[in-house]
């Protein structure tokens, strides 16, 4: 097939289509929205707890138990891309999840010994929680 005939099948349309691409990939790069912007530099900490209620899985207290703790701890200088979630897989017998980012060791450790940590987990997460496993690891 010759090359007008192949140009004039594909349309004009998927023919901008083909041509915008790398122009908006270009745009993504230049504007830090790639994928790897999201990983942790050398240094920095991950900080994950995975965790059961005492209320049962999916009730109106257990959605409560994880938005305030999304309000208060993500509220907490230094916490980087605080998130809460639902366990989805059969391999884990953990219902919940909260997992956020530090910058560096004193931030993780400056969040750890805040007021409203100290306050959520002595008010709520003592009383709330029934079990759980905390995960911190530090990127290299």
């Amino acid at each position: 097939m010759g090359r007008r005939k192949f140009i004039a099948q594909l349309g004009a349309g998927s023919l901008a289509v083909c041509a915008a691409i790398p122009m908006a990939a270009n745009a993504l790069e230049a504007s830090g929205s790639d994928q790897k912007s999201s990983l942790l530099k050398q240094g920095e900490i991950q900080h994950m707890v995975i965790f059961d209620l005492n209320h049962p899985k999916g009730s109106e207290l257990a959605t409560q138990f994880l938005k305030d703790g999304r309000q208060i701890l993500s509220n907490i200088a230094g916490v980087i891309n605080f998130q809460a979630f639902n366990q989805i897989s059969l391999k884990n017998d953990f219902s919940y999840g909260f997992s956020m980012n530090f910058s560096s060791k004193a931030d993780y450790s400056a969040y750890s010994n805040h007021p409203d940590h100290a306050a959520f987990v002595e008010n709520r997460w003592k009383k709330e929680v029934s079990r759980f496993l905390e995960i911190d690891f530090e990127s290299f």
